[in-house]
């Protein structure tokens, strides 16, 4: 073998999936077309869940150091403003939940501090070579790339909407494309315009333009519905009566609503936007990859069937999900972009989603609790530690509750979330509960499983 896993796409997904094997030691390569780094804004909305991934790969702070919050909404109308709020009400950490609110930090920002993760690790990312296609046998995969063979235990597909991989593999992209629904968006500096709002024009037929400003950057995401728009300055200024002074990525939009029906073809599995695409509403696409990509890495390094398979199992119904919750926002917000859309909401935050009826989510109690074995743990405290620092690294951890004993155990002593009296609960490398028994027996017999 040449590696053992073959990663094409170089975006979050495959980048969050490249630093998770790197720092389990795992062999690996990721390849990228582009010939150098992606500079655009595109997805800029990092949600609490995906924050809590960050802070497991070690770039939570640099995250922090960039970003920022999102600024309040401020829209027009025939030049006057029509009306203020905010996208989502701020809300404060919980004992349960250490990043309660969403950060902006702008896509090209998020992909740099991840390469620079992986560059810490001592990996890094080969640009400007192209995938060919590839083959399988019971071993291992043959892919092409830049024309020469390379040989790889697994490779996967992280290589965005127009996956190269996922056309290989022949799997379906099924969905639709809105035609009728078309945006230009573009990274632009502005004079004339404050940095403290959001700014929307609006007119009878609906949005025509936005204009929000991106966190630790000097320039405004633009976007309008006037995607066949060339001159963006002379609108502008005919909408806003500002100037725009320079224009940088640039890149028009369609409306696509779009996944496969498989995750995974033999020793070939598919992540991000490859897998499943989505409006822009509500900020679940970046973040759905990232997810992705975290499922999949501790099961690529153990490399068991039973845990290969999983990614599919449990990763499928919640993309299926995600890209309904998309599509419905989207639908609610096309010419009504005042209307408030409850980002509050821990679905959208990526909190509340749950591999309950994954076969790897046991629960051996006599009474389950209304947490359950499939959802993710909650933070607290075990002694003078918070229990996702414990949690921290690739392993899997056991946490014991009410003097139950556990080698190598985390004893919980203030964890309000977790409804359980006595006993333990397995936390997977991932983050989400395993199991939760009373028997030490149990846990023993989970865990040898893997």
């Amino acid at each position: 073998m040449d590696t053992e896993i073959l990663i094409v796409g170089a975006g979050p997904t495959g980048l969050t999936l490249a630093v998770d094997l790197a720092r389990r030691g795992v062999a690996h390569r990721v390849v990228d077309h582009d010939p150098g780094d992606f500079a655009g804004s595109r997805g800029k909305g990092i949600q609490p869940r995906t924050l809590e991934v960050f802070a497991d790969l070690g770039v939570i702070d640099a995250a922090f150091a960039h970003g920022g919050p999102y600024p309040p909404m401020r829209g027009y109308q025939d030049g006057e403003v029509a009306w203020e709020r905010v996208m989502a009400p701020t809300m404060p950490a919980r004992p349960d939940v250490p990043y309660p609110n969403p950060l902006m930090l702008p896509q090209w920002r998020t992909t740099a501090i991840l390469r620079d993760r992986l560059a810490e690790l001592g990996g890094r990312v080969e640009t400007g070579v192209e995938f060919q296609g590839f083959s399988q046998d019971d071993d291992g995969v043959t892919a092409v790339l830049d024309g020469r063979s390379v040989r790889a235990r697994y490779l996967v597909g992280a290589d965005g909407g127009r996956s190269g991989v996922r056309k290989a593999t022949g799997v379906e992209f099924v969905g639709e494309t809105y035609e009728q629904h078309r945006i230009q968006i573009a990274d632009v500096r502005i004079d004339g315009l404050d940095r403290d709002h959001w700014h929307m024009w609006t007119n009878a037929e609906g949005p025509v333009l936005a204009l929000c400003p991106m966190a630790g950057t000097d320039t405004f995401q633009l976007t309008t519905t006037r995607y066949d728009e060339t001159d963006l300055a002379s609108l502008v200024r005919e909408v806003s009566g500002c100037t725009l002074t320079d224009v940088g990525w640039s890149s028009q939009w369609r409306a696509n609503v779009r996944m496969v029906d498989r995750y995974r073809v033999g020793r070939v599995f598919l992540a991000g936007d490859a897998a499943h695409v989505h409006t822009p509403a509500g900020g679940q696409g970046l973040n759905t990859g990232v997810q992705d990509a975290y499922n999949l890495g501790w099961k690529l390094a153990l490399g068991s069937e039973e845990l290969l398979d999983s990614y599919e199992d449990e990763r499928l119904p919640i993309a299926a999900g995600v890209l309904g919750i998309s599509n419905k926002l989207f639908n609610r917000g096309i010419g009504r972009s005042e209307d408030a859309m409850d980002r509050s909401d821990p679905v959208l935050r990526q909190l509340g989603l749950h591999y309950r009826d994954s076969k790897l989510s046991v629960d051996t109690r006599a009474v389950a609790g209304s947490l359950r074995a499939g959802d993710r743990a909650p933070d607290g405290l075990a002694g003078t530690q918070r229990i996702h620092d414990a949690l921290r690294g690739p392993q899997f951890s056991v946490l014991t509750f009410g003097g139950a004993d556990y080698p190598g155990g985390v004893a919980v002593t203030d964890a309000p979330a977790y409804d359980i009296d006595h006993g333990y609960a397995v936390v997977r490398p991932d983050g989400y509960l395993g199991m939760i028994a009373t028997d030490p027996a149990d846990v023993r017999q989970y865990l040898d499983r893997f």
